[in-house]
């Protein structure tokens, strides 16, 4: 959410991003919250002179007693003031309410060096990090290889749960772990504070960290109570600050969450119905930081890499995709994915996206920052470290061996317990 004196201020500029992101539908509601803050500042002039004129009436009506003059127009004044003050106030107070609504519609100014575009097909390759491995054998895709080695059922689970989830079983499930752990020992080592939020959030909770209809399209809520699933961790570990002032040497605060996510969204048809790919329940360890604005570039860069170094790690091709301006969400400065390389497809999937969302996530929620003299507000910031589901995925192809075996990557041998390659089970 912009600050309303920057919109005010700045109206030009604004105009300008919002067309940089094609969102022409969405002048009017800047046209309207311009003329709806002019409208609040008049009355609250007149607002604040009642106010003055109360006070003034109070000590000239005591005045006029005590002198013994005739007081009955004062007093007759006073008596009217009140209705009007308390029409005024209500007024103001709708208002107020409506002005938020409209600065929540205007999105977030982007970065200059965004590209243009109109979708997701107009977003640029920045990087391409690592080969694709070459095979001498038919590759498989990851739920061939899953079943072939007994680690995996896809079916069982959607026979007992629907759709969109999964059985991982033996040596799958201890690769899963062991993403986890490593993960979370790599992102501890780089000075981040493990947390494990809760599962659930209020609906009031997830208004502040971001748009609730974007959230509500692949919730899941509780039936009869006012609370909903995650489907990131971001959501809580932001939330967890709303409504509180942060003194300035906490800054930077460099978090690690570590959670079971849950969404509706899986791929309507084709090939990702089954697997993991696109799931209702999945794990994911994710960066979020709250920093000084001026700092907020740097640690883009760094949760960034640290996602990129993850992958290299781990030993998986990748490549990042920087989005373009129309396809940010309104509360993004400016965002890349890291995508990984599935031999099964020959292409790249997203598997983590970087988001710079400047003070839009922190003004939404209420989150300032006190140096002391004055109160500000932070910029906040997340990505994704690791996706499990998402990682064994790209694990399975892309370390997949002729003889149908699926070697272990050096990084993780040391959480299985010494094991270098996933076999078919002994009957």
């Amino acid at each position: 959410m912009l600050d309303l004196k920057f919109i005010r201020e700045n109206s030009d500029l604004v105009r300008k991003n919002i067309e940089k992101k094609f969102q022409h539908d969405k002048f009017k509601f800047l046209d309207e919250l311009l003329e709806k803050d002019k409208k609040y500042r008049e009355i609250l002039y007149a607002v604040e002179q009642l106010r003055k004129r109360r006070n003034s009436l109070s000590k000239e009506i005591s005045e006029k007693k005590k002198t013994g003059q005739d007081a009955d127009k004062l007093l007759l004044e006073a008596k009217k003031l009140p209705e009007e003050l308390s029409k005024k106030e209500e007024e103001l107070s709708k208002l107020k309410e409506h002005i938020t609504f409209l600065q929540l519609k205007i999105p977030n100014i982007i970065a200059d060096d965004v590209p243009l575009g109109k979708s997701d097909k107009d977003n640029v390759v920045k990087r391409v990090i690592g080969r694709p491995p070459k095979f001498t054998f038919d590759v498989k895709g990851h739920v061939e290889i899953g079943e072939s080695l007994g680690i995996a059922d896809f079916d069982g689970a959607s026979r007992i749960s629907g759709r969109g989830f999964f059985f991982l079983k033996g040596d799958l499930a201890r690769l899963n772990q062991a993403l986890i752990r490593f993960t979370i020992d790599f992102m501890i080592e780089k000075g981040y504070t493990l947390v494990e939020p809760p599962l659930m959030l209020s609906e009031e909770s997830i208004h502040t960290v971001m748009p609730f209809s974007d959230f509500q399209e692949h919730a899941y809520k509780m039936d009869g109570k006012d609370q909903y699933l995650i489907a990131t961790s971001e959501h809580p570990l932001v939330a967890w600050f709303k409504d509180q002032v942060i003194e300035k040497p906490r800054l930077p605060i460099k978090l690690v969450g570590y959670s079971q996510c849950f969404r509706q969204e899986i791929g309507s048809h084709g090939i990702d119905e089954k697997g993991l790919f696109r799931t209702h329940q999945f794990n994911k360890v994710e960066q979020v930081i709250i920093c000084e604005p001026e700092d907020s570039e740097k640690y883009y860069a760094e949760i960034l890499r640290n996602s990129v170094e993850l992958y290299q790690l781990i030993g998986i091709p990748i490549r990042i995709i920087e989005c373009c301006s129309g396809d940010l969400s309104d509360m993004k400065y400016k965002s890349e994915d890291v995508e990984a390389y599935s031999p099964r497809k020959k292409d790249y999937f997203e598997v983590g996206s970087c988001s710079n969302l400047t003070t839009a996530q922190a003004r939404r929620a209420n989150i300032v920052v006190f140096d002391g003299r004055e109160r500000y507000t932070p910029h906040t910031l997340n990505n994704t470290a690791i996706a499990t589901s998402r990682c064994m995925v790209a694990i399975l192809e892309n370390f997949q061996n002729a003889d149908g075996s699926v070697s272990i990557p050096d990084v993780l041998q040391r959480y299985m317990g010494g094991l270098r390659k996933i076999t078919p089970p002994i009957e």
